[in-house]
């Protein structure tokens, strides 16, 4: 019995290591008392062997086998490119 590996969907936060893209993944969640909704956000370090997702991209991301400390998930594809400019500092 082989399990199928878990997806999730969300945007690039940051691409400034080698290798490696910051994603982060909202999911939106109802409070148990107050029966308020709020999202609440999860930051995902991802392997991307090429390079190819640039922040403000929107991708699928694959849970995989550990590759470090903390890179638990890879890159699927790059739905969405939106790239997002950094604001210069003078």
């Amino acid at each position: 019995m082989v399990a199928k590996q878990k997806t999730k969907i969300g945007h690039v936060v940051s691409d400034k290591m080698q290798k490696t893209v910051v994603v982060a993944v909202d999911r939106r969640k109802r409070h148990p008392v107050y029966k308020k909704d709020y999202r609440q956000t999860v930051n995902y370090k991802v392997h991307d062997e090429k390079g190819e997702a640039k922040t403000g991209d929107l991708v699928q991301i694959i849970e995989c086998r550990p590759m470090s400390k903390e890179k638990r998930w890879r890159l699927g594809q790059v739905m969405t490119k939106q790239h997002v400019v950094a604001a210069q500092e003078a």
